[in-house]
């Protein structure tokens, strides 16, 4: 089993990497007057850090509800 979650991964970094070399080259986004011109890679990297924050803080934030529900 170890073997296939190596495996799994480096198949996994293997497209990322690939993907990241193609698309090199720089875009330009804007968003409330911020304009950040970065290869697209960056761009991607960044709106997938700021989702994991926000997703991660939105499941902390509804556990916390629940927990709060539950109690007496």
């Amino acid at each position: 089993m170890r073997w296939l979650n190596t495996a799994v991964i480096v198949v996994l970094v293997a497209g990322i990497l690939i993907f990241a070399f193609q698309n090199l080259q720089s875009v330009t986004v804007s968003f409330l007057g911020l304009r950040i011109t970065a290869p697209l890679a960056v761009h991607i990297l960044i709106v997938y850090v700021v989702g994991m924050a926000t997703g991660g803080s939105a499941w902390a934030l509804t556990r916390w509800a629940l927990r709060g529900a539950k109690a007496p």
